[in-house]
């Protein structure tokens, strides 16, 4: 890759978020001052209809790019746009809330050279939830894996944490492929990556649950279901 690219890439899907995309933003900026990062910050704004995208463009000249959807697509179509414009050695996908905190980031870099995607994970014994979710969303999620098994994924806990770390250009390539607007990107991008032949590895993080989820309990889980189904029938014989 040429040498202006930036190390590190930090892709972020943003809808509504105008009241904490600010306080995100500047903790990003902290940490990679701080760990001399050469880094990217893209925010993709899905839509919204506050003050998101203004936000995220107001930190322009601090190395943020903002990228504003003209409507809500889903995180999974955010995310794509998002990895697809970016320019890093290596990829960090996280969500707005940060959930995962960005330090973590420096618990999955060293798996990098075992595989080059990999998961945080708050399913494998070495990950640390300080606050847990509601009942229902824990559920929800078993409920969730279910679905995930019966699409032919096994030996993964936890697709849906948001904190993903992949190689710039193996990132780039996975995303491209990808056909899933919603909160299932996940699941379709751990299906696309193992059968390109790469290991997914998953790495214990911490993680705080948001009061402010976008996950709908009643409406998400038989969309994300449809969205297997589909991106199961779209790869077959092109995989």
């Amino acid at each position: 890759m040429p040498p202006q690219c930036p190390d590190l890439s930090i892709v972020i899907p943003a809808f509504n978020e105008e009241k904490r995309l600010g306080h995100t933003l500047d903790r990003l900026l902290a940490f990679t001052e701080n760990q001399g990062i050469h880094h990217e910050i893209i925010v993709v704004d899905d839509g919204s209809s506050d003050q998101t995208l203004q936000i995220a463009q107001s930190f322009g000249g601090q190395g943020v790019h903002a990228l504003g959807l003209p409507a809500n697509q889903g995180k999974g179509a955010a995310l794509r746009q998002g990895v697809l414009k970016s320019r890093g050695l290596k990829v960090l996908v996280t969500d707005a809330d940060l959930s995962t905190p960005i330090e973590d980031l420096n618990t999955l870099e060293p798996h990098l050279e075992r595989s080059p995607v990999v998961f945080g994970s708050r399913a494998v014994s070495d990950s640390r939830v300080t606050r847990r979710q509601p009942l229902y969303r824990d559920l929800m999620g078993k409920t969730f894996n279910k679905m995930i098994r019966l699409a032919g994924i096994h030996g993964i806990h936890d697709t849906q944490c948001g904190f993903k770390l992949l190689e710039g250009e193996v990132a780039r390539d996975l995303f491209s492929r990808l056909i899933t607007p919603g909160f299932a990107y996940d699941v379709e991008l751990t299906w696309v990556a193992r059968k390109l032949g790469y290991e997914v590895l998953e790495v214990g993080v911490r993680w705080e649950n948001s009061p402010s989820s976008r996950v709908n309990p009643l409406l998400d889980p038989p969309k994300m279901l449809w969205e297997i189904l589909r991106f199961r029938l779209h790869h077959r014989g092109r995989l």
